[in-house]
């Protein structure tokens, strides 16, 4: 743990497991009550001091961060790739992204407005500007260790609140690296903490309840985003949350089926579908559908599983047993109720991969609403292909869920293009592009999916209040 620019040790610890081999690669100390508080108290103190710096200040230390990360980026993508299993060229690409944020709030930290508002009284003037909102508490995910906790972290930095830090249990080492360039970037004691823990709840309740701190974070579960959410709300605390998600892709009739087949197949299998955006749903109109599920097949059954280290790994393992179980599960479901799989299917053990959580990259047809698969989200390599006939009907399909994080839609006609992004009730719409997130872009759901928005402009004004000054002249 690292609580008012101190690293603290001697306290009982829990292992950090590799999920391609099973081998335990470190240990990190597991918090006490003691050391929640101690944390939380050493935000609030710091923050009296650090929401005065002025935002070139801040931005300078921003931009410190980003160059010890990006001269880092081989170690850190390295130990991602043994924490959490992804390829090391993917875990690459994961610290390139997550640099980016450092660097772009660098910059927004200096675009922070205010504004003056004419008023109908001659003698009266109005003055608004944004203020820090406090002590941030920030939960983020072991899907993507690195990128979620900069794109939380830089604009609460940046906007002049400090922060604390509760990393997934399963992927610690990667937030002890983070802080550690955080210190060696200069931030003061108590502006950035992170603490460790086993068993999450404690935290998230001490972060929902404690009234130090003003503003909630997570990245995570519907289910668990919804609980915190509610108890943020009995103690009037703002929150961002981004949560489940259950993505479509539409491949329209006039999109080449062999093009999309080849561009949704490096987005769903990437991080072993581990991402909330990862497209759960893929329809295809009927009239295209074989020439789009024999190309999907072919791509995914050559994919090669394995350690993420291994030269020619195109997919790693699943987090852990659990996520074993919740993917093979939804298979067999579909299955039984008249899916067809056409690759994958199954676990696999062979060529050294017995001792991991891996799973056959899979393609399933035939999928119907009755299955599970068909409304909850997978979280793994599993590609279900739903044929439709209509564009109102197949927008409609799409439509169909609790959630509204991403969807995808392919076609070469404009206008097909426009109606589809406006009547999709999702945040993220990649139009031909498997890829629609950056550090300058908003990113964010609708509906389960959650509330607010991270990077670009909005992503500091969650980490703002707006201070109105009405003066008399």
């Amino acid at each position: 743990m690292y609580i008012n620019g101190e690293w603290l040790t001697g306290r009982p610890e829990f292992p950090v497991n590799n999920p391609a081999t099973g081998e335990i690669i470190g240990r990190v100390t597991d918090c006490s009550d003691q050391d929640i508080e101690a944390a939380i108290a050493a935000a609030d103190r710091a923050f009296k001091e650090w929401k005065k710096t002025t935002a070139y200040q801040r931005s300078q230390l921003l931009y410190r961060a980003w160059e010890l990360m990006m001269r880092q980026k081989r170690t850190l993508a390295e130990l991602m790739t043994r924490e959490q299993g992804k390829p090391l060229k993917a875990s690459l690409n994961e610290v390139q992204y997550g640099a980016d944020f450092l660097l772009w709030f660098a910059e927004e930290a200096k675009r922070m407005y205010g504004q003056i508002i004419p008023s109908a009284r001659e003698n009266q003037r109005f003055l608004v500007q944004k203020s820090p909102i406090g002590v941030v508490g920030a939960i983020t995910p072991w899907n993507y260790p690195i990128s979620m906790i900069t794109r939380k972290l830089a604009p609460a930095l940046a906007a002049g609140c400090t922060v604390i830090l509760k990393p997934a249990e399963s992927t610690p080492l990667c937030a002890k690296a983070m802080m550690e360039i955080f210190a060696e970037a200069g931030f003061p004691p108590g502006v950035v903490n992170l603490i460790t823990v086993q068993n999450p709840a404690p935290v998230g309740t001490a972060f929902c309840t404690d009234p130090r701190i003003r503003k909630l974070t997570f990245t995570g579960s519907t289910a668990v985003g919804k609980e915190l959410n509610g108890l943020a709300a009995a103690n009037m605390k703002r929150v961002s949350m981004e949560l489940g998600g259950h993505a479509p892709a539409i491949v329209f009739p006039d999109a080449d089926p062999v093009h999309a087949a080849k561009g949704l197949s490096l987005v769903k299998f990437l991080n072993t579908g581990q991402a909330c955006i990862s497209p759960n749903r893929i329809f295809v109109h009927e009239d295209h559908a074989e020439p789009f599920i024999k190309e999907l097949s072919i791509r995914a059954s050559r994919m090669v599983a394995g350690n993420g280290m291994s030269e020619g790994t195109g997919i790693g393992p699943l987090i852990n047993e659990l996520a074993i179980q919740k993917v093979d599960s939804q298979v067999k479901d579909a299955v039984a109720l008249g899916a067809k799989v056409e690759t994958g299917g199954h676990r696999l053990t062979d060529n050294g991969l017995n001792e991991g959580h891996f799973y056959a990259p899979t393609v399933l047809v035939g999928v119907t609403p009755a299955m599970k698969i068909y409304r909850e989200e997978t979280f793994g390599p599993v590609a279900p292909v739903i044929t439709y006939r209509s564009e109102d009907d197949v927008i409609a399909m799409a439509n169909d869920t609790e959630y509204g994080l991403a969807a995808y839609v392919y076609s070469n006609n404009m206008a097909t293009t426009m109606r589809a992004f406006e009547a999709l009730d999702f945040g993220i719409v990649g139009i031909n592009d498997i890829n629609p997130t950056s550090a300058a872009a908003p990113f964010g759901g609708m509906k389960n999916s959650g509330i607010g928005r991270e990077g670009a402009q909005e992503g500091i004004e969650e980490y703002l209040n707006t201070k109105l000054g009405g003066f008399t002249i």
